[in-house]
């Protein structure tokens, strides 16, 4: 009869840790990809507007259309250094969440490899059982046989 593997309740957990981990990773990498894709709009937005703005400065503005235009590119600047520092901390968290999952992964695929082992010696425990009761009945056949043939010689 083979044993149980004892470690497998912290197999258990550490699969449910690295599936957690995986998710946490997958939102991370989306939470990036969405500041980074703010940050990437914001910044064609400042270009369009920039243009505009010189475009309208070639074709004559009034002073106080071209303080408009200067203060709503201030604005859109303000916004785009809080959105690369959201793009910064939110690059932060994905890279300490790739470390987590990394090491939930690692631990895994330790656990796992202790269970081979195991799978392993059960087996050849199994193997010997059998073997050894192979032996016997074999044995005991022969002195069956070998008790059979001295009777039937006497």
């Amino acid at each position: 009869m083979t044993k149980p593997f004892s470690l497998q309740p912290l197999m258990n957990l550490s699969m449910q840790q690295n599936e957690t981990a995986t998710r946490k990773l997958g939102q991370l990498n989306r939470q990036q990809l969405d500041a980074q894709s703010k940050l990437d709009i914001l910044k064609q937005y400042r270009l369009d507007y920039q243009t505009r703005m010189q475009e309208s400065t070639r074709n004559g503005m009034d002073p106080a259309e071209l303080r408009n235009f200067q203060e709503f590119i201030n604005k859109l600047d303000a916004a785009i250094d809080q959105q690369e520092k959201a793009v910064k901390h939110s690059k932060t968290s994905t890279q300490a969440g790739r470390s987590e999952f990394d090491a939930t992964r690692r631990k895994l695929k330790s656990f796992d490899t202790l269970q081979q082992r195991h799978i392993q010696e059960q087996r050849k425990i199994a193997e010997k059982s059998e073997q050894k009761d192979q032996d016997e009945h074999t044995s005991k056949l022969a002195a069956y046989k070998k008790h059979d043939a001295e009777t039937q010689n006497n």
